[in-house]
Formats: structure tokens, sequence, C-alpha cells
């Protein structure tokens, strides 16, 4: 039988090739092509017939996945309402952003309610991870450690031990004695990824795995091992920061894009249950150049506080410093008010920020990023009681006491009972309506 040839793979798009090179022709990635070994033996090895496939219609109902708890009420939101037996997690974040705090914490919480609980460490001694416990005041838990990276140790101590939840920390220090590769490298994270999965699955057993991200604020490692995965974590904010944000960008089990909120203490991670509260800065006085903005994570409203400062410069291109927001739309939003508006920029620097360490992304934002760099412009503040585009989402304005909304033309109003609810053609009767301009 003549030697099935090799083929390449992309292991950021998926992409095929018939040969190795150092671009992607798919998605333009450099050195992200490898060489996928061909299967021992063809289609035709696997016999004459095989097991005929169980067919379900589509009003088949099944009951839903049962849940544990955590008692950690922001992870369990943003996990859908609890830990599902047999599922696979994958939480991606920065280096020393608190992944491991985070999940040593989660251990704890589940064990304290009856969830066998095993935390399997390749990155640190297991006195190292003591220590970590004892600073949390998590000594006293029920869990399980153990330190190793050999994955033929850890399934076989798995297989004896059946906990009802593996934490495993990291997937790239996980190595496969039948893979000839380094830990870490891209056929070894896919090759224990799939195996810690196919366990998980097999065996009923929860399993959580750690990854590393790449300075781009992706998970290193081919992108399969995401899909492999019933649901995807992603632990962000600032290390000078203290404040945390869990977001699902992909969950079976629930919700995609449900965020969790922490604040980083010298006891751990602390839930914050009311984020709109800690991410506005004091109302009191109004300040030029601050807009609050009522954006949607998942199926939570947030509140976030949006700053700008406009100032003349004395380069030739002025500066435009933007974070939490995209540079590229805060751009056309400058355009469009020049254009259409008639309010130049020529020769300001603008800088831009969101309060709290906050990412917003939503495009409803546009109006709230407009109000701010008017009010920094012009020196008028916006009234500290008002929010921008609320929409759906005025009733979590209420609450915080705000009084006034202003929003798009045709925007849903429904949920801020006693709010003054104020809608605008377009962004010139803003302008004009706010700051008596255009």
């Amino acid at each position: 039988m003549s030697k099935s040839a090799p083929t390449f793979t992309c292991t950021a798009c998926g992409t095929l090739h018939k040969k190795w090179q150092g671009r992607c022709e798919g998605c333009g990635a450099w050195n992200s092509i490898v060489e996928e070994a061909p299967l021992s033996a063809g289609p035709k090895a696997l016999g004459a017939r095989g097991r005929m496939v169980p067919l379900t219609d589509l009003a088949t109902e099944e009951a839903p996945p049962p849940r544990a708890g955590s008692g950690m009420e922001e992870l369990d939101r943003v996990l859908g309402g609890g830990l599902v037996p047999a599922s696979a997690i994958l939480v991606g974040g920065d280096p020393g952003i608190g992944k491991s705090t985070l999940l040593l914490q989660a251990a704890a919480s589940f064990a304290r309610r009856g969830v066998g609980c095993l935390y399997i460490s390749g990155e640190e001694a297991s006195a190292q991870v003591r220590m970590r416990a004892q600073r949390l005041g998590l000594t006293e838990s029920p869990v399980r450690l153990g330190a190793e990276t050999n994955l033929r140790d850890i399934l076989t101590t798995l297989e004896a031990e059946r906990p009802a939840l593996a934490i495993i920390d990291s997937i790239q220090t996980m190595w496969l004695d039948t893979v000839e590769a380094a830990p870490g490298s891209v056929s070894q994270v896919r090759a224990a990824a799939h195996e810690l999965v196919t366990f998980a699955k097999r065996r009923g057993v929860a399993i959580i795995l750690v990854g590393h991200v790449t300075k781009e604020g992706q998970i290193a490692g081919p992108r399969v091992v995401e899909h492999m995965v019933d649901t995807v974590l992603y632990f962000e904010g600032e290390r000078g920061h203290q404040f945390r944000i869990l977001r699902a960008v992909k969950n079976r089990f629930g919700p995609a894009d449900e965020i969790g909120v922490f604040e980083m203490t010298g006891a751990g991670l602390a839930q914050v249950s009311n984020p709109s509260a800690l991410f506005l800065s004091s109302r009191d006085t109004p300040a030029p150049g601050s807009a609050v903005f009522a954006g949607i994570e998942g199926t939570r409203p947030v509140l976030t506080e949006i700053q700008a400062l406009v100032a003349p410069s004395t380069l030739a291109s002025p500066r435009r410093t933007v974070v939490g927001l995209d540079s590229g739309r805060v751009s056309t939003i400058l355009a469009v008010l020049e254009a259409r508006c008639g309010i130049p920029f020529a020769g300001l620097d603008v800088f831009l920020n969101v309060a709290g360490g906050m990412r917003v992304t939503e495009p409803a934002a546009d109006l709230a990023v407009a109000g701010a760099l008017l009010s920094a412009r012009e020196d008028v503040a916006i009234p500290p009681d008002m929010v921008l585009f609320a929409e759906n989402r005025l009733k979590e304005a209420s609450k915080l006491g705000f009084q006034q909304a202003t929003l798009p033309k045709g925007s849903k109003t429904g949920g801020g009972e006693g709010m003054k609810v104020r809608q605008m053609d377009d962004l010139t009767a803003f302008v004009g309506e706010m700051f008596g301009a255009g």
C-alpha cells in the first residue's frame, strides 16, 4: 500500500496546505502551519459495516443537565448557573492576572459544598500552592492537591480517584510520552487537551484547563483546543488595577459573553455584586469630559463611565490615545463630528479611557463617546444624572439614581420608570441640544 502524503494545517484557522510555508494564505498568520501525521489505516480497515448511530428527532425532550453551584455567584453566573458534570472548561488570561488564585478559591468553594475536587499543578510545587492557600485562608478546605506534568500519571490518578472536578494548571505544561515534541508545543497541547476532554466525557468528570495567552491576547496553542472544550473563559484586567473580569466567550451550557466581576484584595479575589456602582466614579460634582454609558454584558446591564480629555497639541500630528475602546471606531466618531457637525478636532490631543479597567465593544457606546469628547472640548459638563443610549437598560440606571437618558430615535425605552427620556434624530441634533453648537 502506498504511503499517505503528509498534510499541513494552520493552527489558527484550520486551512489545509499541500506543503509547509511560513505564512498561512487563509488567515495571514505567521509560523502557524504544522504537519499533520497521516492515518495509519484508511477507512477500509474499519470493516465493511459499522454500528448504527442512534437517531432522534428535534421534538425529543431531555432533562437539563444537573449543575453544581460553587457558592461564588459571579463564577456560577459566567458558567451559566453552575458546573455541569462531564464538561470541559478552558480558562485563559495574562500571566500574573490571578487565574491560579481564582481557580484555587473556586476549588475550595466547590469542595466545601461536597464536590470532590482535585487540583493538579504543572507550574508550581505543592508547597507553593499550599502557601497560596494559606494566604487565602483555604487550608481547611477538602481539596486534594498534586504537582505533575506527565499526563499518563495524571490520567491514572484521575481514574483511581474519580473526582467530580479536576483542575489542570496549566495545559501548556502537560506532556504525553507518545508525542515526540516539547511540552507547550502545538502537538503536545492538542494531544493533551484531547486526552483530557475525552476522559471528562467518558468518566463524567468536569475538567478545568488553564491556558496561557499570547501577546495578541489569544489563548496560546492550536485553536482546535477551543473547539474541543464546552466553555472558554477569559480572565481580563490590568495588573496595576484591582478589578478583574471573567468573561465567557463560548459556552455550550449558558449564554456567551456573560461576565463576572471580581476585585483583587490582600485575601484573594472578592466578588463584586454590583459592578455598575463599582465602575462609576463619584458623580456628586459634574466634570467636563465624563459620560455614563449603559451597556449590556451577556444578560447583565452594566453602567460604565467614559472619560475624555481634549487639549491643544504642540505636535504636528496630534495624539489619539484610547484605553478600553476600539481606536478605529473612535477615529470614525471624530471624523463624523468634524464632517457632519462642523466641530474640528485638528490640532487637539484626544485621550479616551473607560473607567474601572472595563473594555467596551458595543456600537451602542458611540453616542456616549461622542458626548464625552464634546463635553471635554467645549468644557461643558454633562448632567451627572444622565446616561447616554440606554435602550432597554434604563432599569439599571434608574436603580443607581439616574433621572435622564438620551438615546437615538426609535430605541426601546421600557424599564426606566420616572426617567426623563430624550430621543435624538441624529448626532447633529444631539450636539445642538446638549452643547448649543452644530
